[in-house]
């Protein structure tokens, strides 16, 4: 089976290239089953190695991703940054060339790219992150203004599977009230089912990046397309990558 990446939809600059991998096209088996891209997931790490290559060369990459140590974090790195994986849960780029990229396997991939392709981000949004404020803190790192970026919420766990406690709402509203909106109750007390994807809307707009596209496509509802860490336990990473095509880039 051949790659099937999913490529934004947006309205991005000619020059931006973007693309989230899904777990078809690879060479893993077992409960890692297709493209599975992280090597902290227990796979054989020769199938990561080859499902690598394979994204590489199905994507048509100009280089090898700048991959990240993800800790559900907020700091944000620029690249290249001379570390091979840095410990960050964002990073972004101004040179042409240089690929861009987070793993997911249920937390939120966000893409930026500046409206004039001079800067591209990939982030990394798991709950923890979002909360704290990795996207605001990316938005704050980049070198241009937030009315000049687009951005892209890529494939996540759905709200009609994200069941999270008391504690998850209450940190969510404490910086936010209107985050109230977010949440639906659960199946049992205490427990409400949260909106990764409306959340990271609000956050972005009280940033200043209004122009959001993507949402709303759930990693936990499609096993044939997608890994979900909620759903299965053991499973594969996905990645978010995006660069700016050096050919195109003026």
């Amino acid at each position: 089976m051949s790659l099937q990446p999913i490529l934004p939809d947006w309205p991005a600059p000619k020059a931006v290239r973007a693309a989230f991998s899904t777990r078809e096209g690879g060479v893993s088996v077992g409960l890692h089953a297709g493209l599975n891209l992280g090597r902290s997931s227990g796979d054989a790490p020769a199938a990561i190695a080859e499902n690598r290559r394979l994204l590489a060369v199905g994507l048509g990459l100009p280089q090898t991703p700048a991959w990240l140590r993800q800790v559900h974090g907020t700091r944000v790195v620029e690249l290249p940054h001379g570390i091979d994986e840095p410990e960050a849960d964002a990073a972004f780029t101004t040179q042409p060339g240089v690929v861009v990229c987070v793993q997911a396997a249920d937390c939120l991939p966000v893409l930026f790219c500046a409206d004039d392709a001079s800067v591209v981000a990939a982030v990394h949004a798991g709950w923890r992150g979002l909360c704290s404020g990795v996207l605001e803190s990316t938005v704050a790192a980049l070198p241009i203004d937030a009315s000049r970026l687009i951005a892209w919420l890529g494939p996540a766990i759905g709200p009609e599977a994200f069941e999270v406690g008391d504690e998850v709402r209450a940190a969510f509203v404490a910086v936010d009230p209107a985050a109230a909106a977010c949440f639906r109750p659960g199946d049992a007390p205490g427990k409400h089912f949260a909106d990764l994807f409306a959340l990271a809307r609000q956050r972005l707009a009280r940033a200043g990046v209004t122009r959001v596209h993507g949402g709303g496509v759930s990693t936990h509802a499609d096993p044939t397309r997608f890994y979900s860490y909620r759903r299965d336990g053991i499973c594969g990473r996905m990645a978010a990558l995006i660069w700016i095509d050096r050919h195109e880039y003026r």
